[in-house]
Formats: C-alpha cells, structure tokens, sequence
C-alpha cells in the first residue's frame, strides 16, 4: 500500500489524560483536527490558569490544515479554540448550541476573526479528502455528535463522549441506526471514549436527577445555590424545572454561566420562561425560600464563586446560615481533595452541602462499560482504539474490546504523540511527535515549562533564603553585615534567631577566603541549614561591589 493511501491518526490531547481532547487526521497531505481543548490545572501546578494541548506538530503543517470539527460545547473539547485559530484561522464546523458557546466564550476573549460551518447530525461534509458524517450522541450537553470519517484508507467512528441514555433531559438519543449503518458499510478503526471505562454496568440516565433536585428543594428552608459547569445546559434545565415546581426564582452568577443559559434560551435549548429568571441584584432581596441560585464552582476552585463562597471572599454575596450548596458534578480526577476542602469550609461556615456522594444530583455523562461493550457490538469494528482517559482507563477499555472478540492485535492503546496509521486495512504505530502540556498563564502562553513548574513546587515545599552581600570592589572585605530575607521558610521569629547564625556562617567563609562564587555560599548555607532545620529551602546569593 502505498504512502499516498495511509490514513495518520494523531493523538495531541486527551489520551493518558483527562481533559484537553484534541486529535488530528491526515491523509494524503490533508488535515483535519477534532475537537481542541483545556484541561484544568493539577494541585502541584501552582499559578498555572489551564493548560492546552501542544500542536506544535501542526504549526509546521499549518498550510496543511484544513478545518477544526468540534463534537460538542464542553470546555475540555472547545477550551483551546481561541488559542488554535489564532495559528490556524479554518472554518470551525459545529452543530447550533455548541457554535452558539464557542461564539461567545470567543467574544469573552476579545477574539473575533472565527469563521464558522454549522452543521446538523444527520448532515455529511466535504472536507478536501475527508467526509465527515455528523451524528447525533447522548451526552450530558445537548446538540453532541459523533463524526464518521471515511477516507481511501477506510472508515473511521470518532466517538467523542458518549452514553446510551434512553430517556435524555433534551429528549433526543443517541443515533442508534446510523451506528448499525456505519457496520453495515465496514468500520476499519473505532475510537471510543474510555472515561467510565473502570465502571460495571450502566451510567444512570439524566433523568434521574429530577427526583433528586425536587427532594433537594422541598426539603430547604433557606437559599438553593446549584453549582456546575456553565456548560451543563441539561442540568440549568432540571434546576428550572425545580426552581419553578417548588415557587422559587431563578438567578444565575457568573459571566460564563449567564452567556451560556442566555444562548441556549435564545436557540430553544432551554424551556425557560422569561419570569422565572431574575437578576441576581433583584434575587438577593428576596426572601431566602423564594430563590435559587445557579453558579459556578463545583470543582472547588478557589477563583469561582463557590470557591470564593467558602473562604468568604465572594464580593457579590455571602453566605447565609440555612442555605443549601448543592454541588452537582463528579470530581475531575485530582481535584479531589481540593473539593473536599471546600465543603468542609462551606459546612463550617453554616452552609448544608449535597454533592454526588450523598444524593444522585449528577449523573456522568459518560458510557460505563455495557455502554462500551454495545457501541462495539452495534459498530463491529476491524480495530478499536481507546480514546479520553487515564492510561488505566484505556488498558481496561481495550480489555472489553478484547472480551467481544476483537484481537488483541487489532487493538491499540497509546497516549499523546503516539501516531497512529490506518493502512492496508491494518493499524500501526508511527511515529513519536511531541504530546506535551502547554501551559497557560494570563496573557502567557507556553513560557512557562516543567523547570520552572518543578521550581514552583519547590519553593512551596521549603521556602526560599535571600542573602545579599556588599563587598568593598578594592579590598574584597565585606562592607556590613549581609542582608538576608526568609519566606515560607521558618517563622519570623525562628528566623530572628537563625539569621545572625546564617550571616556568621557567611562571614567566616568570606574572611577565610574560602569561596570563589556564590555557589561556595549557597552550598555553604544549604549545608548549615540542613543541619539545624533538616529542611532545604531554596538559596538565592547576590554579591555587589562598591
């Protein structure tokens, strides 16, 4: 088979992780890339805002791409949008709502030269070599697709993030018949997403979450504050629904999250009506049992409102004894203990909180494993290929494609800048290409690597030591005693007593001659407070001469 007719699949975010899902398709000198995402900053990236995938291997092939194929709003599959088309300005091919998200999160980042193809699940695109066929999938956001590429080199089935709800808020299933039409026509490579790979049986439907929420409201005495993603339109549905069913109006917190519900309203994603939703200035009023509150935060993050809430920095409002913090998300995977801090200061200070582990107010919007065993079973792929998860999570993936009778060399498990290659009706291995995190500060955009991530770590570990040192430029003598500055590294009054020490330590090595640079220092200090302390803090030296 010749090189014209090899299929590279391209794997730049989302496999070995969670989050920043992003994955390229090349064929004959073409390129189309689906979906471009952020991932959330882990505990240990300290300052870090989020963090892109590394498409460095596009930039070179910039002339080469061809369009960005977005399957659904969520933010780990359109975060990076506004990065990406700043170096690839292609059309942008989305369903309704998920353009209509993207359209304004663009607007929040002052970036307005997007050009855009909606597209309908149901409805092909011609994209150079590349047809792509848009179909509809359940998910815990309206308007998701799943995408069939077929090229010489054969049919793919790009999933995205799936379930098999019977029953959706939005009423709408996942295409049943199309994935039975894809097996009809022969599916060379199935891409699955492996998020719930590690979970028996079915994910609950979102219709579940009504029962939970009308609890939830009947039983408060004082405020509802729902916190989710601002992108989880179903669930700003079902907390309407609740809102209205139990005599409470609506307000909603937070930029991303008014843009977003004002969005889907407007496209009829969102059966709300005008007098159920009051400005959150007019909510604060009213009385307690009369409100409802939707914001963000439900991952614990320090900057969101729920965050804010539970330091009681929050500048809009403050919590009051009596309200009820509903978290409705599961935790993305290292947030964890961040979570759990935050509902342990929420409780301190007066609030009653109702998160998954005590009540079904959110369900995943991922397919647990029958999920996965019936779309291979509907599809019948040659090869399959796990795709969003954790190492682990794409291992016991390919372990279930492998229990249905899929060859273990028909499956292929890599992670980040593992190319793949359809060719000649086999999957191989290619090339290795960069698959790294870029990191994402304010206006900073991968200036920041790894070293200075691993000096962060440190510096928050131990503290750091500044010692400044004046030497007379004729005699080399020191003209005062050295300057020296602790932080994070012993209390004020511990480096009351340790700082004359440190400074005689200095000195001595000074006057014996016994250094050549300031590394002799650092090394001297290091040592002697190693000694004392058993710690290690960071030691910056600066020597002047005058």
């Amino acid at each position: 088979m010749s090189k014209k007719n090899k299929l590279k699949i391209i794997p730049l975010g989302g496999l070995g992780e969670v989050g920043k899902n992003m994955m390229a398709y090349e064929f004959a000198g073409e390129i189309i890339v689906v979906d471009a995402g952020i991932m959330f900053p882990k505990n240990d990236m300290l300052g870090i805002d989020y963090i892109i995938p590394d498409y460095e291997y596009l930039k070179k092939r910039a002339g080469q791409v061809r369009a960005l194929v977005i399957t659904h709003g969520h933010e780990d599959h359109i975060g990076a949008i506004q990065h990406f088309i700043q170096d690839f300005p292609v059309p942008i091919y989305a369903t309704p709502l998920t353009r209509g998200l993207i359209e304004g999160k663009l607007l929040r980042n002052n970036v307005d030269k997007a050009r855009f193809k909606t597209v309908q699940a149901g409805e092909t695109s011609k994209i150079g070599v590349f047809t792509v066929e848009y179909f509809h999938v359940s998910h815990s956001i309206p308007d998701a697709v799943g995408v069939g590429i077929t090229t010489p080199a054969g049919l793919v089935v790009h999933m995205s993030d799936f379930k098999f709800d019977h029953t959706p808020v939005d009423g709408w299933p996942t295409d049943f018949a199309k994935l039975s039409e894809f097996a009809t026509r022969g599916v060379d490579l199935l891409l699955s997403d492996s998020t719930n790979a590690e979970r028996a049986g079915w994910t609950p439907s979102e219709s579940v979450i009504g029962p939970a929420f009308d609890k939830v409201f009947a039983e408060a005495q004082g405020r509802v504050i729902v916190a989710t993603f601002a992108s989880l339109i179903s669930r700003v549905q079902q907390v309407a629904d609740a809102a209205a069913k139990h005599g409470r109006k609506m307000a909603l917190a937070g930029t991303s999250m008014i843009d977003n519900v004002k969005i889907a309203r407007k496209m009829g994603y969102l059966d709300i009506p005008d007098e159920l939703i009051v400005p959150i200035d007019q909510a604060l009023k009213m009385q307690d049992h009369k409100i409802a509150i939707m914001c963000t935060g439900s991952q614990g993050e320090p900057s969101s409102i729920v965050g804010r809430l539970s330091a009681g920095t929050n500048r809009q409002f403050d919590l009051k004894q009596g309200d009820t913090i509903v978290l409705s998300s599961h935790p993305i995977p290292g947030n964890e203990e961040t979570i759990s801090k935050t509902i342990n200061r929420l409780l301190r200070r007066g609030a009653k909180v109702i998160h998954d582990g005590i009540a079904p107010i959110h369900v995943s919007g991922h397919a647990a494993q029958e999920e996965q065993k019936l779309l291979i079973n509907l599809v019948k792929p040659k090869h399959f290929m796990p795709i969003h998860g954790e190492l682990r999570q794409l291992m016991r993936h390919a372990e279930l494609a492998q229990q249905l009778g899929i060859e273990k060399e028909n499956t292929i498990v890599v992670e980040n800048g593992q190319v793949v290659e359809l060719v000649g009706n086999k999957v191989l291995l290619g090339e290795r290409i960069p698959g790294d995190y870029v990191f994402v500060t304010g206006e900073s955009i991968g200036d920041i690597d790894h070293d200075v991530m691993k000096e962060r770590s440190q510096l928050a570990r131990n503290g750091i030591m500044l010692i400044d040192i004046s030497l007379d430029k004729l005699t080399g003598r020191v003209l005062h005693d050295p300057e020296i500055i602790t932080r994070g590294f012993v209390s004020p009054e511990d480096a009351q007593d340790l700082i004359p020490d440190v400074q005689e330590v200095v000195l001595d090595l000074i006057h014996n001659d016994g250094f050549d640079d300031e590394k002799d220092i650092i090394n001297a200090v290091k040592s002697y407070l190693h000694q004392q302390t058993k710690r290690r803090p960071m030691i910056f030296v600066t020597l002047s001469k005058s």
